[in-house]
């Protein structure tokens, strides 16, 4: 994979006026890569997903917002007569969300919660997690649908994908090298091999897997020098091609886009992935002949671009600023001459403002949930929606709820104020729409468990029906956070994902409304109207996102007073202040 290298570097260079570097010649590093080395290669992918992409007008647009959707379903892959039945083709509109995980698991929600979820459609499975030994153990699960089984989700309903590292985690990281990549697993720094990552996907056969891709994690070192970023790059479009060699079957690959901050080195491994190939490389990828021919869709993670910005400004001695404009267009620089037909995915979103920004401009179509999973575990109930449909008042309104504030001790009303429950009738619901989360519309489940002698034909109590409850109140859960019950992270997460879902059922319903304005056909763009209602969000929201910050502090002060340590620390306490003074000081003031 040599000469991929070198492409990927020739073109960078072609772009810069002051390079000198030597870029040929990487000795052992650029041999290629065998199926003979894959441990597991012997086990064949068992069954694989169909992927398919489409976007809502004829004529794809570069920029701007799209309308589309990711039709997907799970195949057996061999002739025999004892596979599983799987559901018809499966659905995900765009722009829409991917669920994050930790060792697979959404944080906070059972299996029961992740499948009753209409939100939990596509769900992004960080393979770190599962490196504190080797083999790791989703690699051993066996029969079909091995990493669906593994984690509890449901094949051909939710759309499983694999990426290596967790594309939010900015810790900085040992350096890669040409075929090795530094990852974080729950007992330190590991490193992975593109061929260890070929042979794990093979052996767990995702639905969608991301490429390996050679981000600087070193903080200290951004901005980063020309010579590292032509390694970023050129590893980068190596471990992609590795992922693709021929004679293993090709998975569904996602390829983040390389080149950090630096415009032209984006540009130029973007225009990596379009060069037609040669000779042996064109030979170990056939029947492919651009890179770009086996990518089903692009990915960028924000998180590194803000991580290494920040740094850079910090170390110039300025005044850090708001950098998303220039993230944006840093976006725009590595898919201008990518194919405008395939998917655009975004990981490290920190706002609704940030999304709606994106779909505005680059024209992105799928992102992670990460930041709102993150704001259940800070206790927050997120409240807002899409178009805006109330105005209350001048002052702009928070993203959330902070739970944990002592406000909310004697609130007895819903999460949300711009949603209702599935429990009140038409009139209650002041033509609000229905928050189908188990916090807002919690049900009464119409089967039980049931024990020796109650059972139906013996205890003669009649069949329940599924009804919908009254919903779970601010005053309820705020009281969950305060003794630390699980529970409340859990009626959050359920909450904010639904949220969210809705957020983007209400942007889509806006894009074909404003699709539909401007002409029959569909193509045509009603951006005035489009724009006035992102500018209406912006007004009617904070985007600031100071009720964050307030809840991380509030949630560090419960978790003190109640969480791991708690004993030790009120000893500690105790000796410091002089007998019961130091435990009247952990109490919390919330009764």
């Amino acid at each position: 994979m040599g000469s991929i290298k070198s492409i990927a570097a020739q073109l960078f260079l072609r772009n810069s006026t002051t390079s000198q570097l030597d870029l040929i010649g990487h000795g052992d590093d650029n041999k290629t890569v065998t199926t003979k080395n894959l441990k597991h290669f012997s086990r064949a992918i068992m069954s694989h997903s169909t992927f398919k992409f489409e976007l809502a007008s004829p004529a794809p647009q570069r920029f701007g917002p799209r309308l589309g959707s990711v039709k997907f379903r799970r195949l057996p892959s061999d002739e025999t007569t004892d596979v599983p039945s799987y559901p018809a083709q499966r659905e995900i509109l765009t722009p829409g969300l991917l669920a994050t995980t930790s060792r697979g698991v959404i944080p906070h929600l059972s299996r029961d919660h992740a499948r009753g979820s209409d939100a939990v459609r596509w769900v992004n499975v960080p393979f770190e997690t599962f490196l504190e030994q080797k083999p790791p153990m989703p690699t051993l699960q066996p029969g079909f649908d091995p990493l669906h089984k593994f984690l509890g989700f449901t094949p051909g309903t939710h759309l499983l994908s694999l990426s290596v590292r967790d594309p939010s985690d900015t810790r900085d990281m040992p350096p890669s090298g040409n075929q090795q990549l530094s990852v974080m697993s729950l007992r330190g720094v590991r490193k992975v091999s593109p061929v260890e990552w070929r042979s794990w996907v093979t052996a767990c056969a995702p639905d969608v897997v991301f490429a390996l891709s050679d981000q600087p994690f070193v903080s200290t070192d951004a901005p980063y020098s020309q010579k590292r970023l032509t390694k970023s790059i050129e590893r980068s479009a190596d471990w992609l091609a590795s992922l693709m060699q021929k004679g293993t079957p090709l998975p569904n690959i996602f390829v983040h886009l390389a080149g950090c901050t630096n415009a032209m080195a984006r540009v130029a491994f973007a225009q990596s992935l379009m060069t037609p190939l040669y000779g042996p490389e064109a030979d170990a990828v056939a029947p492919l002949a651009r890179l770009d021919d086996g990518v089903r869709g692009y990915a960028v993670d924000l998180a590194p671009l803000h991580e290494c910005m920040e740094a850079s400004t910090r170390k110039a001695g300025e005044k850090t600023e708001d950098t998303f404009s220039s993230i944006t267009g840093l976006v725009k620089d590595s898919l201008a001459a990518l194919d405008a037909g395939k998917p655009r995915l975004v990981n490290g979103t920190r706002s609704p403002h940030e999304i709606l920004a994106l779909i505005s401009d680059p024209g992105i179509e799928l992102f992670d949930a990460k930041w709102v999973q993150d704001a259940a575990g800070w206790g927050i109930g997120l409240d807002f929606q899409f178009p805006v449909r109330e105005h209350v008042g001048s002052k702009k309104r928070e993203l959330g709820h902070n739970l944990y504030d002592l406000q909310y001790r004697l609130d007895f009303g819903a999460v949300a104020s711009c949603f209702s429950g599935a429990a009140e009738d038409d009139v209650g619901r002041k033509g609000k729409d229905v928050c189908p989360c188990i916090s807002c519309s919690p049900r009464t489940p119409a089967s039980r468990l049931y024990h020796g002698y109650d059972a139906p034909e013996v205890s003669g109590e009649p069949t329940r029906e599924a009804a919908p409850r009254p919903p779970h109140t601010r005053a309820y859960i705020h009281h969950l956070l305060h003794t630390h019950e699980m529970g409340a992270h859990t009626l959050l997460v359920a909450h904010n994902l639904a949220v969210l879902d809705a957020f983007f059922t209400g942007v889509r319903r806006a894009l074909a409304e404003c699709r539909t304005g401007a002409g029959s056909d569909g193509e045509a763009l009603d951006h005035d109207r489009w724009t006035a209602a992102v500018r209406e969000f912006g007004e009617t929201y904070d985007g600031g996102l100071k009720v964050f910050e307030e809840a991380r502090v509030s949630w560090r002060e419960v978790d003190l007073a109640r969480g791991k340590g708690r004993l030790a620390r009120e000893k500690e306490r105790e000796v410091q202040t002089g007998g019961l003074e130091g435990q009247e000081a952990v109490v919390l003031e919330d009764d």
